[in-house]
């Protein structure tokens, strides 16, 4: 039997923490923070594979990963979204393929490069960084390049299973962005409270040294941030879109 999941995935600094602490309002949807799932299936995957043991019981391995979702969610009632920016990866794609269902419908968040850049550099600033700009766009890095590539891989073999909302849509058109969402998705109607908004699942971004990260208003705003970053930096983020 199938577990009911949306994927959430796309950019980072794009909305997902502030549309998880909306969509978590309505009682028939589960939401939590960054998930684990897509990590815990792909060890176990790589673990089968690379264990003499079970080179010769392909359906073990098939049998172990594909029981991880249920038992990941096994306390979650209604519909779940599971929020991972690597989702959209390939590798990844064929794990929700072949274990969790083969009609996915993934929720992919996306906002211009440049201001990505800009905010995690303020937030870096914020946090005491020696220096903010190191490795941000470094090829294969996180948490832009990495998720970035996943984007891109969306947007060439979309056939109606990705749902691309842009973070300025979900801040300026947010009604029409959270029916179209739900429309996507197939969920009965609901209303959503946009002047007092929780973040119910808070992540422990101080661990990483970036306290801030997905703090979150109780009503839809946007902080502008206004600092200045290296020209290198400036223009290979604008080249990237």
């Amino acid at each position: 039997m199938e577990t009911d999941i949306t994927f959430l995935s796309g950019l980072p600094r794009t909305g997902s923490t502030l549309l998880t602490s909306i969509l978590s309002q309505n009682p028939t949807l589960h939401t939590e923070g960054n998930s684990a799932l897509c990590q815990l299936m792909w060890d176990m995957q790589m673990s089968c594979e690379q264990t003499e043991q079970m080179l010769n019981r392909p359906e073990l391995k098939d049998k172990l990963v594909s029981k991880l979702p249920g038992i990941f969610y096994e306390s979650a009632t209604g519909s779940i979204i599971d929020k991972c920016r690597s989702w959209t990866l390939p590798a990844n794609l064929d794990l929700i393929h072949n274990y969790i269902t083969k009609t996915p419908k993934i929720i992919v968040m996306t906002r211009p490069i440049i201001e990505i850049v800009k905010s995690l550099v303020f937030i870096r600033q914020m946090n005491g960084w020696t220096n903010p700009e190191e490795g941000l766009l470094d090829e294969g890095s996180e948490p832009i390049m990495r998720s970035l590539d996943g984007v891109n891989h969306a947007k060439e073999i979309n056939t109606g299973q990705f749902l691309f909302v842009e973070y300025q849509d979900l801040l300026d058109k947010t009604d029409t962005t959270l029916e179209t969402i739900y429309e996507f998705c197939g969920w009965e109607k609901f209303k959503h409270n946009l002047k007092d908004i929780k973040n119910l699942t808070p992540e422990k971004d101080d661990a990483m040294n970036l306290v801030g990260l997905h703090d979150i208003r109780p009503d839809i705003s946007k902080r502008e941030i206004d600092i200045n970053i290296s020209a290198s930096l400036y223009d290979k983020a604008m080249s990237l879109g």
